[in-house]
């Protein structure tokens, strides 16, 4: 997940914490074990009595700093033999997660967050695994466990710190802070008893039903499914209840306190819809590892009688595997016209499902189908924004399956779309990659220049820079596939004007390896052409 996608002007506030006097007596070394438990104690006392303090009105770029900071200070208190404080940091950044105030901000923040405690997690392993020292068979001296060491190989005493630790989170009053700390945590198990990762993901999945705000148990959720991913691949049972308890939680994005809360922060629900797939995408890709057909087909059936959105639907196109998605494009098509948009834009649907067209192709006999029914839905989209998103991927799919007839009418259909207010101004890259997409699967120049629509197509960048690289682009293809002169006047025509739009484009002011680079296809054309007379 992109952290430049999920931003904020705004400004955040984080709860940082001083060292207490306990921690500083620590620091010094308590002379015996006695007082080495009384001070850890008396940290953890610190912790829920006070000491904590706001650090207010920070930029994005301040509490990401600081967030890395706190993941610094929890390493260096590890290595320390601080660990109660670095438990504290822990706790202090999973608490962060509680927090809405600046929603836009969210899933960011949950990457930033998740990032410190997975580190915690690898600290208490290893030192768990370093203590964890057994006698090998016919071996003189204790060593290392091995990679895939039971819990009978563990000694006792590498036990009674791992319950210590489980203990200390257990104690832990805040529900999301504990479920956070203990799933990140959650590898320790393999020390205690087989299978306890199964039940402990259950227990911890059952407890995010106490998560009140859809957005923090939906994200809950999804580092449960990441973190049972890493510790017991091949259960699932987590995956399905926190699919489901999704499902029946969906109905909460449309509750007052929702809407108070995106009306108090002016944002409108389709952003807000938009920062639940990146979670969403997670929980599903987990359900999707390894799993049959009727995986999806049982989704499909559950999603359309709790929840019909459009948000689960792109959720579950992004995570199964193109062929599955492929095979059902009918059956998706008729999904996406019948979902519940509820603000997510269905044009990102289209979209999605056409990146799983490009990768996957649908049954043969339904090919042409499926453009028509496509298109159908696509040319109404509302906005040129929308409509050119939809058009870029599925004029990939056309190249795929159609001939110059297909095209031609595409073109001729985004010409008419983006013509109107002069909105192909806006959409230059779109365009361009459009006309990329075009030249890689077409080599042939003259059934490219069949296409009656290409050029006029191309006199759509009227920015000079623009026009210039994808005229380049266009001769670049010419020079790398036309093997033999070519006497066509249509071809030699068509790429002449191309040609002088770029020799045209040299000035004084030109930077030398321009000139060499447009010096190179403009003789590479003209290498490549046979006039008879």
């Amino acid at each position: 997940m992109s952290l430049t996608r999920y931003t904020t002007s705004e400004r955040l506030t984080l709860t940082s914490f001083d060292l207490s006097p306990a921690e500083k007596a620590a620091l010094q070394g308590p002379a015996s074990v006695t007082d080495k438990v009384k001070n850890r104690l008396e940290q953890l006392d610190d912790f829920e009595e006070g000491s904590l303090k706001e650090m207010l009105n920070l930029s994005q770029q301040e509490y990401v700093s600081r967030i890395d900071e706190l993941s610094h200070q929890l390493q260096s208190a590890w290595q320390q033999d601080q660990r109660v404080r670095s438990l504290k940091i822990a706790i202090q950044c999973s608490k962060l997660l509680v927090d809405t105030s600046v929603i836009q901000f969210y899933p960011s923040k949950f990457v930033l967050v998740t990032d410190v405690l997975d580190t915690f997690g690898q600290l208490v392993y290893g030192r768990l695994l370093e203590m964890a020292q057994y006698m090998a068979p016919g071996a003189v001296v204790p060593g290392r466990l091995p990679d895939d060491f039971t819990p009978n190989q563990v000694p006792e005493s590498a036990k009674e710190t791992c319950r210590n630790w489980f203990f200390k989170i257990a104690s832990i009053r805040e529900l999301t802070p504990r479920l956070y700390v203990e799933a990140a945590v959650l590898k320790c198990y393999k020390f205690l008893q087989e299978n306890e990762h199964q039940e402990a993901l259950l227990r911890l999945a059952h407890m995010t039903r106490g998560i009140g705000d859809p957005l923090v148990s939906l994200y809950a959720r999804s580092y449960l499914c990441r973190v049972g991913m890493s510790v017991a691949p091949i259960y699932k049972d987590h995956l399905t209840l926190s699919f489901k308890d999704f499902l029946k939680c969906y109905s909460q994005v449309q509750s007052d306190t929702v809407q108070n809360t995106l009306a108090l922060q002016k944002m409108e629900m389709q952003s807000y819809l938009q920062l639940y797939s990146p979670g969403l995408d997670w929980i599903l890709q987990c359900m999707a590892h390894r799993s049959s057909e009727s995986i999806l087909n049982d989704i499909l059936i559950d999603g359309r009688k709790q929840c019909n959105s459009a948000l689960l639907l792109n959720s579950i196109m992004t995570a199964f595997k193109p062929e599955y998605i492929a095979a059902r494009t009918s059956q998706f098509i008729e999904h996406i016209r019948a979902c519940e948009d509820s603000g997510f834009p269905k044009h990102l649907l289209f979209k999605t499902l056409g990146l799983c067209l490009v990768v996957a192709d649908p049954p043969e006999s339904q090919k042409l189908q499926i453009l028509n029914d496509a298109w159908q839905s696509i040319v109404r989209l509302r906005g040129a924004a929308a409509y050119v998103a939809c058009a870029e991927v599925w004029m990939e799919y056309a190249l795929r399956h159609f001939g110059e007839r297909e095209i031609d009418t595409i073109l001729g259909d985004i010409i008419k779309h983006v013509t109107p207010d002069r909105a192909f101004e806006q959409h230059y890259g779109q365009l361009q990659s459009i006309v990329d997409k075009i030249v890689t699967h077409i080599h042939d120049f003259s059934r490219l220049f069949s296409i009656n629509k290409f050029l006029p197509f191309i006199d759509l960048f009227q920015k000079e820079s623009v026009k210039v690289e994808v005229c380049k682009l266009v001769l670049e293809t010419f020079v790398r596939y036309q093997l033999e002169p070519t006497s066509d006047l249509v071809i030699v025509n068509a790429l002449m004007f191309l040609a002088r739009i770029m020799h045209d484009s040299v000035n004084a002011l030109s930077l030398e390896d321009e000139m060499r680079h447009i010096g190179q296809l403009v003789c590479g054309f003209l290498k490549r052409v046979r006039l008879c007379f």
